[in-house]
């Protein structure tokens, strides 16, 4: 493992340019479940895929609701651990070195400090409208999301469109913006890191295989094997909390 630390830590010494895509995994060493681990007590009865749709939301807007409203709640109070803290540290010594994405909603990355992190499934922590509003005549004009009446959801109390989580539900599109970044990030980079993530959710996984299509040396950071393990240059198996400070110490 020492060896394999030492070689990886060269390539990303001598990359002008490092990408690196986290998952699940690097939260859950602040304490955050996993998306269907987090179904506790009245939750419990339902399935994660049941409630993150749009379809869901329509139908029983106060539950869906309801349910991201208890999720913010329980993240409120975790905090970022050393794996998140040395990613934003080593991007403030060396500024637009490492192009930092994330499939993780809970808002952890940029809590420690990491600018510009692209949030390919959104943030939790953020709201949008739920439908284009139907009074603006130009985008510019459309309702603020901040001036919503308090409700389960809020709503806008001149044409009724509700508010919802600023995250991807099932059946959506990832944002265009961040995910043409990401892929930009991934297509330009020397070394591409793929951190806590089983590399089962695309097209977020595919971001390795157009790392290591474009020449670059992917490395997978993760305590148990990943569906991207038969791509890596390198796997080292171990916590992003304990490995990501060491790799990233220069």
């Amino acid at each position: 493992m020492a060896q394999h630390i030492t070689e990886v830590q060269h390539w990303l010494q001598n990359a002008a340019h490092i990408a690196m895509l986290t998952g699940a995994g690097v939260s859950a060493e602040s304490g955050v479940p996993t998306f269907r681990d987090a179904q506790t007590g009245y939750w419990a009865r339902f399935k994660p895929e049941d409630l993150a749709t749009e379809d869901a939301f329509r139908r029983d807007p106060a539950c869906v609701w309801d349910w991201y409203a208890e999720r913010r709640s329980n993240l409120q109070h975790v905090q970022p651990n050393p794996g998140h803290r040395a990613v934003a540290d080593f991007q403030h010594r060396h500024p637009g070195r490492l192009t930092l994405i994330t499939q993780n909603v809970d808002g952890l990355h940029q809590r420690a400090g990491s600018p510009g992190v692209l949030a390919l499934h959104g943030n939790i922590f953020e709201d949008q409208w739920l439908d284009a509003c139907a009074l603006a005549r130009r985008p510019q004009d459309a309702c603020h999301v901040g001036q919503a009446e308090p409700g389960r959801p809020p709503r806008c109390a001149q044409c009724g469109n509700m508010v919802r989580p600023a995250v991807v539900w099932f059946g959506e599109m990832l944002p265009s913006a961040a995910l043409a970044a990401a892929e930009q990030a991934a297509a330009r980079c020397q070394v591409m890191l793929v951190v806590g993530t089983a590399g089962v959710v695309y097209p977020a996984a595919g971001l390795a295989h157009r790392a290591r299509a474009a020449g670059a040396q992917v490395v997978v950071v993760n305590p148990e094997p990943t569906e991207l393990d038969e791509v890596a240059d390198a796997v080292l198996r171990g916590t992003s909390a304990r490995l990501l400070p060491l790799l990233l110490d220069f």
